[in-house]
């Protein structure tokens, strides 16, 4: 029954629910070799995340480029370029692209290939996925929007830190590429003069490797198979030598090690809350004089995450984020609160085509990469266009992404605060055009989301910021024309999405990029 449940659910996410089935890899095809148009040289001062100095792990100076071994080396890189598979070339070819961007695509499948909400057992129970046990059903982890938030932010943050650090050992070393040490190399990758010791694709690799291990424990086998790929092909091009990969890779799995340490420590392993916490929130609702929010679901399934609100910020400090909660919502009494329903019964009644259109594009429900996975994609598309560093390219995704994890801290907060019943439960007659998501309404989630990251991404890419604020009060509407949020659930989620979205552009204005 649970196997069957789960191949229903993949194949919703590819049929009538169209928003499921994005490509979770985003524009993957026919991409051009990343040929940055700077290479952010001053990248070693810029300001790190969790990281003390950029030289808090040491990185030993390299053999000098006329040693036996460095020599060896360069032979190495000689020998299999003469012999390359066309498997080979494509390898360099997927990961010459951009290591930043194809893990960020990899965290997208992981997450889409995670996103589905275990099965009941027999007894109308639930279980729920457990770290200590992630091969038991249900497989760990349920990749909810508060979980990839969440993950899609550390690593991010924890690629950042790490490129500064190999940025930092780039300039104090300036070991050149291998194929401005040997013309007879073929460089299989645009020529640069960023020196390759330590190796930034390396460095990514060990970050993200160890990263993505924490957060999705049953893939150890293919995430490292994805990190020596990334590695090889950097010989196969003639970018790195064998070195200059050690020396990153270590550099990167070093870093790791501080980002993880404060993963296992900020509170998220302790949101799930039990039966007990789940039926206070209901009561202490209804004892202030409001209609709780229920389950839906049918056997009613717990509340998802219901103390996500209580987990660790990366842009404010525990005091900002309580201050962030916006007021409470129209009380379930008041004629605001009446009007809002029948507002959302009559668009319910009357979609139009382009409004559905709305509904199933911002979907990103069971089987996706969630909402910041939709904007992760949005922004990997812009970026691409402008041809960042490597370095560049991490430290906006973790603007990014560091935003939206704050986002879905203050969203639950919120959430969990007011406990707001959907439009669908007030009013049954409310038919939806998308799933009524698993936890109360007040405030948005997508809209919440989407107010971070366009305020962040309207600060990096200015060009297109009235794009993305349109882009983002579509999400935030899209809710309503799907009957699952209040008008003001969706305008104080954008609110306060823009306020936290706020702190990411004071933190970028500062970190000595700009």
């Amino acid at each position: 029954m649970k196997i069957l449940y789960t191949l229903f659910i993949i194949a919703v996410c590819t049929g009538v629910f169209y928003s499921c089935s994005k490509d979770v890899n985003g524009r993957t095809d026919e991409i051009a070799a990343l040929d940055p148009i700077k290479t952010d040289s001053n990248g070693g001062t810029w300001k790190t995340i969790l990281l003390k100095r950029p030289d808090t792990f040491a990185v030993a100076a390299p053999a000098a480029i006329t040693t036996p071994g460095y020599i060896g080396e360069l032979n190495e890189i000689k020998g299999l370029q003469r012999n390359m598979t066309d498997d080979q070339k494509e390898m360099v070819k997927y990961w010459r692209a951009g290591s930043v961007l194809r893990w960020n695509e990899i965290m997208r499948e992981l997450v889409a290939k995670y996103n589905l909400p275990p099965y009941q057992n027999d007894d109308g129970t639930y279980p729920i996925p457990s770290a200590a046990n992630p091969f038991a059903y249900p497989l760990f982890p349920f990749a909810n929007p508060p979980y990839a938030a969440r993950a899609y932010a550390y690593i991010a943050a924890a690629q950042y830190d790490a490129l500064v650090a190999a940025w930092h050992y780039k300039k104090q070393y300036k070991r050149a590429a291998p194929y401005a040490n040997d013309s007879s190399i073929n460089p299989l990758v645009p020529r640069s003069n960023l020196p390759s010791y330590p190796s930034e694709d390396a460095v990514l690799a060990g970050v993200t490797a160890e990263m993505m291990k924490l957060f999705f424990p049953t893939e150890i086998g293919y995430i490292e198979q994805k990190a020596q790929e990334a590695q090889f092909s950097r010989l196969l091009a003639g970018a790195n030598v064998r070195s200059d990969l050690n020396a990153g890779e270590a550099l990167g799995r070093a870093v790791a090690i501080v980002f993880i340490a404060r993963g296992r420590g900020d509170n998220a392993g302790k949101s799930v809350g039990t039966p007990i916490d789940w039926a206070k929130f209901e009561t202490d609702c209804a004892a202030r004089g409001e209609t709780p929010w229920i389950s839906l679901e049918s056997p009613k399934r717990p509340p998802m995450l219901c103390f996500f609100g209580n987990v660790k910020s990366f842009l404010f400090d525990s005091a900002t984020a309580l201050s962030l909660r916006p007021a409470a919502p129209p009380s379930t009494g008041s004629q605001k609160f009446k009007d809002e329903t029948a507002e959302i019964k009559n668009m319910s009644e009357n979609p139009t085509r382009d409004q559905i259109k709305l509904v199933h594009f911002w979907g990103d429900g069971a089987g996706s990469y969630t909402p910041p996975g939709h904007w992760n994609a949005i922004a990997c598309e812009d970026f691409i266009e402008k041809r960042y560093s490597e370095l560049r390219w991490a430290r906006n995704l973790a603007l990014l992404n560091s935003s939206m994890m704050d986002a879905a801290i203050v969203c639950w907060a919120s959430k969990y605060q007011n406990f707001t019943p959907r439009p669908s439960q007030v009013d049954p007659t409310i038919k939806t055009v998308t799933g009524v998501p698993n936890f109360p309404a007040y405030i948005s989630g997508h809209s919440t989301f989407s107010g971070a990251a366009a305020t962040i991404l309207g600060y990096i890419v200015p060009e297109k910021a009235i794009l993305y604020n349109g882009y983002a009060a579509d999400a935030s509407i899209s809710r309503m024309y799907g009957g699952i949020h209040y008008r003001s659930d969706c305008e104080k989620g954008l609110e306060t999405g823009k306020k936290i979205g706020g702190y990411a552009v004071s933190r970028a204005m500062t970190d000595g990029a700009d």
